[in-house]
């Protein structure tokens, strides 16, 4: 009864912390962990045997949208976090002394996190966002000439070319790192300065970061 009580104990604690911290743990300030990144994966601690995985205890390695849909749900993985690993130490300390490991978190050092940064921002040069947008009707049917700009019905804001990132990139960015100081309003192809951290070495021949975007008719 003791060990079915802690037992339940602890995959309550697990869901409450996983509860609490889904949305720091999960998400990088400059890189998506579990939103369907394509460039790396993650790190998570297994909580009981998983077939072709590993057994409980052990970090592994998992694509985030596998760990998202069908490990976390169930409880059979956790983020390869402190707090995390302390409640799976505790909890096989107790429940499975015979087969006790030690579980470890694997700390990423300053050096590897500044090349993560840097890989980040280069995908972020190197890419274009395609974002498709209806025409203001009325006002294309007065232009003057066949010249002049389209206008959108709804102009694109700082906040949609943030979330189109994620989105198209799988790259979290913040609002204040685009500078946009009025949305576009019209179709065509845009560079957008990006303000990143200055550790970041930029582009050779470049002056600042930018954001390429093109705007299209659906």
């Amino acid at each position: 009864m003791h060990w079915m009580a802690f037992t339940q104990h602890g995959r309550n604690a697990l869901r409450q912390i996983t509860k609490e911290s889904s949305d720091h743990v999960l998400h990088h300030p400059l890189l998506f962990s579990c939103q369907g990144v394509r460039y790396r994966r993650l790190e998570v601690i297994l909580t009981t045997k998983v077939d072709k995985l590993g057994k409980a205890g052990e970090t592994v390695k998992v694509a985030p949208g596998y760990f998202r849909n069908h490990l976390m749900p169930k409880l059979l993985a956790v983020p390869n976090i402190e707090k995390f690993a302390h409640l799976i130490r505790e909890q096989r300390r107790i429940c499975q002394p015979v087969e006790e490991e030690e579980v470890k978190v694997i700390r990423k050092s300053e050096d590897n996190m500044s090349r993560e940064f840097e890989k980040a921002a280069r995908r972020l040069e190197n890419a274009r966002l395609v974002l498709r947008r209806f025409p203001n009707i009325e006002k294309l049917r007065s232009r003057a000439s066949k010249d002049d700009p389209i206008e959108l019905r709804a102009p694109v804001t700082k906040e949609e070319l943030v979330a189109e990132v994620a989105r198209q990139l799988s790259i979290s960015i913040e609002p204040e790192n685009l500078h946009l100081p009025s949305p576009l309003s019209a179709f065509g192809e845009y560079e957008v300065p990006m303000r990143l951290p200055k550790a970041i070495p930029l582009p050779e021949g470049k002056v600042q970061w930018t954001l390429n975007v093109k705007v299209r008719g659906k």
